[in-house]
């Protein structure tokens, strides 16, 4: 039965799926567990809140999940093979989406069966979204167009490190409710660094009632707020087995090719920490599931909030320089933010590169403040706004923030920056926030480090968001399509 797991090991645990007519459960010995906000009248639901136990997560098992047996489930071949099974063709095999995906990362044509680095060029150089975008065929990652990911000692066999709550990314109109995630790495990486491959399956869920606004997302937040409680990695692992792989009722399974990128809103994504065998440095990428049937592929897209770094240069001759450096200053406000977890920038997708690169000479590019520094008619519209809100920052501040925003920054370039404010950004773990080649055992059970900026930073402000949903605290206005977390990226 889906999401029966937990239930199975500890029968104290009652789940809410009917969030419409909810009904209260405090005799039980978990009341926290369920929402009683939807039942009886006015006075009575603020009688039983009133008397409800404040819900307090554990952020290890309720936001992020590393656990080796846990992960156990979450085979690559199986998601690989979902997504083959969801095109409902069979000549959509798990093999043959792998080999397309990394195909994608070698000239055409190649195998013939998607898009190609250089089926794009400007300026004479292979390019996306008309900024470069570089072809990495083999021994980098283009290699794994020719190797089968699920034999036994495949040089691109990839494990599964970890798996991500991010309910604080669903937006403020509660069209969905937010992204679930789990990450592989290439098992090569463990005792080769310079063979490292990550990957994020990061699916947007739909809001199975979303007449109810944010409320309707309380079945899906519920299955992680109820791991906080459950001692037995077992039962967790069950609950989470049957999120993603099998779901419940109107909520259906995490994966699904739908919810990553195939569906009219474009929604979802893979993304890539991408450094194997390579002479171009750590790139950094992200991908949609795109067609239907034998058309379905992997496609590279823009990584989003990531500007192309010349375009805050001055005099630069990109199409959309002007364009970019009219509106950026606007952003100001939001990336003057007094807490590293609430800084944010949004990016209009026609300034996103196809690549973060977060080190060698390609690095420049996501370098912003390199080519910002002489840029004083920007330079003058970012201090205006500052000015407009009394704020002790400088634009040189406010572009060192913007940089922290990208996958590169995120990931390495921003580590340890002073940011102004007194604010430092948080650092990974070198280039990644989780690691396949770090372990650490806690209670008996092995599960995979997460960096500093997760610890100290994120998950703390996570948690604190999923908390006040649960315990039904008010929240600050915001636009509709801001994230309840208010923040916009990806990280």
């Amino acid at each position: 039965m889906p999401f029966s797991g937990v239930g199975s090991r500890r029968d104290l645990v009652i789940s809410v799926w009917n969030i419409g007519s909810a009904v209260c459960v405090g005799a039980v010995m978990m009341p926290l567990l369920v929402s009683c906000f939807d039942s009886g009248t006015a006075g009575e639901v603020g009688a039983k809140r009133a008397a409800a136990k404040t819900i307090s997560l554990d952020v290890r098992r309720s936001l992020v999940v590393t656990e080796q047996p846990i992960l156990a489930r979450f085979g690559f071949q199986r998601v690989m093979e979902k997504l083959a099974a969801d095109a409902g063709d069979a000549s959509v095999t798990a093999g043959a989406l792998f080999t397309q995906w990394w195909d994608t990362q070698n000239p055409g044509p190649g195998l013939g069966r998607g898009p190609h680095c250089d089926d794009e060029v400007s300026g004479g150089a292979t390019s996306l979204n008309g900024y470069p975008y570089l072809c990495r065929p083999a021994p980098s990652e283009g290699a794994q167009s020719a190797c089968d990911p699920f034999t036994a000692g495949s040089p691109c066999e990839y494990i599964p490190v970890g798996l991500f709550n991010r309910f604080d990314l669903a937006p403020e109109d509660a069209s969905n409710c937010g992204e679930y995630r789990i990450v592989y790495a290439k098992r090569t990486g463990i005792d080769d660094s310079r063979d490292r491959n990550l990957v994020i399956f990061e699916a947007v869920m739909p809001n199975p009632h979303p007449q109810q606004g944010l409320k309707g997302c309380r079945k899906i937040v519920d299955v992680w707020a109820d791991l906080t409680d459950v001692a037995d990695v077992e039962g967790r692992a069950d609950a989470l087995e049957d999120f993603y792989f099998a779901g419940q009722g109107n909520v259906p399974p995490v994966v699904a090719i739908e919810h990553y990128g195939n569906n009219a809103d474009g929604l979802g994504q893979i993304r890539t920490n991408q450094f194997s065998n390579t002479t171009t440095g750590w790139s950094l990428r992200e991908f949609k599931l795109q067609g239907q049937g034998s058309g379905l592929v992997f496609a590279p897209v823009t990584v989003k909030t990531n500007p192309f770094g010349p375009l805050f240069a001055p005099g630069s001759p990109l199409p959309g320089a002007a364009a970019f450096q009219a509106t950026f200053p606007a952003e100001t406000e939001s990336l003057a933010a007094d807490e590293i977890a609430l800084i944010t920038l949004s990016v209009p997708d026609e300034f996103n590169s196809g690549q973060s690169q977060s080190s060698g000479a390609f690095a420049e590019e996501m370098r912003y403040p390199g080519q910002f520094e002489p840029n004083t008619v920007l330079r003058e519209g970012i201090e205006l706004e500052l000015a407009g809100l009394s704020s002790g920052l400088t634009a040189d501040d406010i572009v060192l923030r913007a940089q922290a925003q990208s996958c590169a920054g995120c990931h390495r370039l921003s580590n340890g920056a002073e940011l102004g404010g007194g604010l430092v950004w948080p650092s990974s773990l070198g280039f990644t926030h989780v690691s396949e080649r770090d372990t650490e055992a806690v209670d008996g059970v092995t599960r995979y480090l997460i960096s500093p900026a997760l610890l100290d930073a994120f998950l703390p402000h996570r948690k604190a968001v999923m908390e006040d949903y649960l315990n039904n605290k008010p929240r600050p206005p915001k636009a509709p399509d801001m994230p309840i977390g208010g923040r916009r990226s990806h990280g």
